[in-house]
């Protein structure tokens, strides 16, 4: 299935649901988390903001997980198969914060089950499982949300309006976006000193989708350091940064894109690179993506630079500056996180039946630069896009 424009631009009502469907102005949304880990308890604590949500259950491959979300939502219903979670009628929506190459088919048997859905980003980990996320939602007539906060975050929405589209800092040419850390900690430090596989923690179902191996501690805690996972850095911070630039200045995947970077701090057989950098090539513009670990990182965020002046952005504040020599910056904070201001538009969509900010088709188009330099990287090679097509080009 390819993406079309017409899958990315509609906003019409997702079609005729059933009212047993339509949730009523005082009716409560019943909340399933699947994927209790550090993300899914804290965006599951977002929801929990809400008078008119209430979580309904929990699932997690370990025992663990399960208690700590339990401790924030006492009394729910506790599954280690997420098939049994969406079995439940009460549960209305769920929120997907399980690892990276879970996403797909969480998401996807989700909505297949009648509920809509909230996925952490990244979206998916291949390619190839984007348009079938898209295809589900759509076939479903369920809303579909992807963590890519950024879309409805005041900050963002306010520096877009004021100085992009206004064009008060003209035809921008270059992006930067800048999104670095520090040194990794210890192992010992990110798995609580867990070696030992816990009873209570189901290995096989965790690998799931991804071919079998025996147990690994490192695997487990510390996923995001192997690329049968996931996509390292690149994909875990380059979709939101990817994803603010197509929001910005246009949705639409780039035209080519090539990386380049290494594992320079020993992960214990880690293989997703601790540092990367890409570049990728836009009709008009192209945009520099750099993550690497480092004992004094560069600030986080994005710069747009045009020929009247540049914008930085990140999730709490913007710095527009004039081209003129000695140009006053405006500057503005924005305190809070922009996690609640996403959950928020996701509930609100739930009931109107309206596309959410971060639709599963934006986001759709926006993972490919970065699965894109994955691949580049990978395959040491500099890779040549169809974006009407969905094709990477031979040669």
């Amino acid at each position: 299935m390819t993406i079309t424009r017409r899958d990315v631009a509609r906003s019409a009502a997702l079609g005729a649901l059933s009212y047993s469907r339509v949730l009523g102005a005082n009716d409560r949304i019943g909340l399933g988390l699947v994927g209790a880990g550090g993300r899914g308890r804290y965006v599951m604590s977002r929801f929990q903001l809400n008078p008119d949500v209430e979580v309904r259950a929990v699932c997690d491959v370990y025992g663990a997980r399960i208690d700590e979300a339990l401790a924030k939502a006492p009394g729910v219903k506790s599954f280690y198969q997420h098939e049994k979670l969406l079995e439940l009628k009460e549960v209305d929506a769920v929120l997907v914060g399980s690892p990276d190459h879970w996403h797909k088919d969480h998401a996807i048997d989700a909505l297949n089950a009648g509920k809509d859905v909230y996925v952490e980003k990244p979206l998916c980990r291949t390619l190839e499982e984007a348009p079938l996320m898209v295809q589900a939602a759509r076939r479903n007539d369920r809303i579909c949300q992807v963590g890519v906060q950024q879309r409805s975050g005041p900050v963002y929405l306010e520096a877009r309006e004021l100085f992009v589209q206004s064009g008060r800092i003209g035809k921008v040419t270059w992006v930067e976006c800048v999104w670095n850390g520090g040194p990794p900690r210890p192992f010992a430090a990110r798995s609580g000193g867990v070696i030992e596989k816990p009873s209570n923690l189901d290995w096989v179902r965790f690998l799931g989708p991804v071919r079998y191996r025996d147990w690994n501690p490192r695997m487990y805690f510390n996923f995001r350091a192997f690329l049968d996972f996931n996509g390292g850095r690149m994909t875990d911070f380059g979709h939101h940064w990817m994803d603010v630039v197509h929001m910005y200045l246009g949705e639409r995947a780039p035209d080519s894109a090539v990386a380049a970077g290494g594992i320079h701090h020993s992960r214990e057989g880690a293989d997703a690179p601790d540092t990367i950098a890409a570049l990728f090539e836009y009709p008009g513009f192209t945009v520099s993506f750099q993550s690497v670990v480092v004992g004094n990182p560069a600030p986080y965020g994005i710069t747009f630079y045009g020929d009247q002046g540049k914008l930085f952005v990140d999730r709490n504040r913007y710095v527009c500056t004039g081209a003129e020599k000695g140009a006053q910056p405006i500057v503005k904070q924005f305190p809070g996180d922009i996690t609640s201001d996403h959950v928020r538009n996701f509930l609100d969509c739930c009931r109107s039946r309206k596309l959410p900010t971060g639709d599963v088709a934006l986001a759709a188009v926006s993972i490919v630069p970065p699965l894109l330099a994955v691949k580049s990287y990978l395959e040491k090679r500099r890779l040549r896009y169809d974006p009407v097509h969905s094709l990477v080009l031979p040669g």
